[in-house]
């Protein structure tokens, strides 16, 4: 509930008291004691009607400059409480989900001023790149609390479903912005530690494993993109605490960011590229989930019925037409690049599953299994596949890889490189002989003899 406190002159009182009354809203003036001559009107309403009735009191004769003063109300009694909301709130009918009015408010209340937005998506990417690079994982939660992204990737999905095209082209001109500028300082932040001698140029950096966490798109990041969208989605439209969702929505784009910035400064193009789709895959995614979400909880927007009756050949509509199309150029194709990287990645863990299936490679252990992106072959590079496994033996296995490759070969049908990593294992089975000291089991089976004699300890059936 809100409380709406205004100043109504003398002149106006019969008009806007005329007004509540037509809409049925309860009110009380009490007389100003100052020197104007008036009143200040208490009208408490439900939270998503107070534009509404504020429009309305306008309407009837007030400045849109009087004295206002709108605040929380932690308990009112107004028997048609039930009534107002369903005639004034724009928003979910019977769900939990806020009114427009205060989605919208809280969307934009995420996303700072230009300014701060700009420094705080550089100073993430930043900090992000030194995580990577430290293989850090607590340094890269940093830079996720600090990121702003959240505010800027659900003020589209808010903007969609409450038909503020405005909010929409905001949104998205904010996370083209942020995304640039944290490409920039990740690129930026690589090449200072690089020139500066604080990370040597041969560093294989798909060899740490942080940053080979974020080298491509798989199955869990696609998760965790959708759960990200539709946490965001949900803390904004039931009032719960939007930062911790926040937290989320940046673990699917700062470190992705980071590690493409990480990927041009060493050389690698197939990081970039590969890191790249997985941060335009992480957007889209949460882009769709967290409107998916909103739409569940009730949410309507008329975007077409407004198309068709506002449409017009003008500057505005044109900005819109060609934003639209850039999100499905991009969600195409985002979509082909995952798709094709997701199935590649199940070839290779069945033709690996394969050979691990050979009785000759029992004594192996599949430890892991990383692939190199799919680019389906727009830098001219053939696959690489890294297989790690473990060994108790000193065998040698010398045709373990030429047959993964052929398998995996087959499975994708195309051609793939294979690299195998063996990791050695010595392992010493314990022994027991009579010389050994006696076993805390013995030593007390021994002391309940002392105690109570043997025949009670075998007439239990414990034996020394």
């Amino acid at each position: 509930m809100r409380l709406i406190q205004i100043f109504v002159p003398s002149d106006v009182r019969p008009s806007v008291g005329d007004t509540l009354d037509g809409m049925d809203v309860e009110y009380l003036f009490v007389d100003e004691d100052g020197t104007r001559d008036g009143a200040v009107a208490y009208v408490p309403v439900p939270a998503g009607a107070v534009d509404t009735v504020l429009e309305r009191l306008y309407d009837a004769g007030l400045d849109e400059d009087t004295y206002t003063v709108v605040t929380d109300v932690q308990r009112a009694t107004i028997p048609n409480v039930d009534e107002l909301t369903d005639e004034y709130v724009d928003g979910p009918k019977g769900a939990r989900g806020a009114s427009h009015p205060e989605i919208r408010d809280r969307a934009r209340d995420l996303t700072p001023e230009t300014a701060t937005y700009i420094a705080f998506a550089a100073l993430s990417a930043i900090v992000a790149v030194g995580g990577l690079l430290l293989n850090s994982a607590i340094v890269i939660v940093g830079a996720m609390v600090i990121a702003p992204f959240a505010g800027s990737t659900l003020s589209a999905s808010v903007g969609a479903v409450i038909s503020d095209r405005e909010m929409v082209v905001d949104s998205a001109t904010s996370q083209i912005v942020g995304l640039v500028v944290a490409f920039v300082g990740a690129v930026a932040m690589s090449l200072v530690l690089q020139r500066t001698g604080f990370m040597p140029p041969s560093l294989v950096v798909s060899r740490i494993d942080q940053v080979s966490s974020f080298l491509t798109p798989n199955l869990l990041t696609l998760v965790i993109a959708i759960a990200a969208g539709f946490a965001g989605a949900l803390a904004l439209a039931t009032d719960l605490p939007v930062s911790l969702a926040g937290v989320a929505v940046a673990a699917a784009i700062v470190p992705a960011a980071a590690t493409a910035g990480i990927g041009v400064v060493w050389g690698q193009p197939i990081i970039a590229l590969g890191a790249i789709v997985l941060l335009l895959m992480n957007i889209v995614f949460i882009n769709l989930a967290a409107y998916a979400a909103l739409f569940s909880l009730g949410y309507r927007s008329s975007v077409i019925r407004n198309l068709r009756n506002d449409v017009s050949v003008s500057v505005r509509t044109g900005a819109y037409a060609v934003i639209v199309v850039a999100f499905a150029v991009v969600v195409a194709l985002t979509a082909v690049g995952t798709y094709s990287h997701l199935a590649f990645e199940q070839d290779v863990n069945q033709g690996v599953e394969t050979v691990m299936d050979d009785p000759t490679y029992g004594s192996l252990e599949l430890v892991s299994v990383a692939t190199d992106y799919n680019d389906m072959n727009v830098l001219g590079n053939e696959e690489t596949v890294t297989v790690t496994v473990s060994r108790s033996t000193d065998a040698e296995y010398a045709q373990f890889a030429d047959e993964l490759q052929r398998e995996i070969a087959g499975q994708s049908d195309r051609p793939v490189t294979v690299n195998v990593r063996f990791i050695d294992i010595e392992q010493e089975q314990a022994t027991v002989s009579a010389d050994d000291p006696p076993s805390r089991l013995s030593r007390f089976a021994d002391r309940i003899t002392r105690a109570v004699g043997a025949s009670s300890v075998r007439a239990f059936g414990v034996s020394c």
